[in-house]
């Protein structure tokens, strides 16, 4: 089984993919931990890239769920291949007070869905993305897009009583 979780930020991704690999015995990638070097430093694009096509390659017989957006890194690749796509479409006032509860809980910490050496953070630039930078029409297109191309294998979550049910009907 391939799972691939896509959605905004703070809206439980790495929480939801944790859960699914554990459940199905299946390796978890969050795309974070791939995309950012320690100080929140942006990996070159070629290596996380390569990084991606390994993972894929490496478990494409066994499974893997991956967790995370980018699109430069494989993301039609992960879409096509996936046999199940979640996209966590939790409203922005949900998404901002869950990231916030989680700066608090990780303060001066790194998560394990994040690379090593980047301390949880809830600066500016995170809570204006949240709000507003990452859910632009554009973006929100995409997203919607992916739903439309791929309606057979996709599920949408939008609340937590949507993604707990979702959750007890594995």
């Amino acid at each position: 089984m391939k799972i691939a979780i896509i959605g905004h930020s703070g809206c439980g991704k790495s929480t939801l993919a944790a859960f699914l690999g554990q459940k199905y015995g299946l390796p978890v990638l969050h795309v974070d931990t791939i995309h950012f070097l320690p100080g929140w430093v942006e990996r070159e694009t070629e290596d996380e890239l390569a990084l991606m096509q390994s993972f894929l390659d490496l478990n494409a017989e066994r499974g893997w769920v991956i967790d995370g957006n980018y699109r430069k890194l494989e993301y039609d690749r992960r879409m096509e291949e996936a046999d199940r796509i979640i996209y966590m479409n939790f409203g922005r006032f949900t998404c901002f007070w869950r990231a916030f509860k989680r700066s608090v809980k990780y303060k001066n910490k790194v998560r394990s869905s994040i690379a090593p050496g980047c301390e949880e953070k809830f600066d500016h630039a995170f809570r204006k993305w949240i709000l507003h930078d990452g859910r632009t029409k554009p973006k929100l297109a995409r997203y919607n897009d992916v739903v439309q191309k791929y309606s057979d294998k996709s599920v949408v979550i939008r609340n937590q009583r949507e993604l707990d049910e979702f959750k007890k009907s594995l």
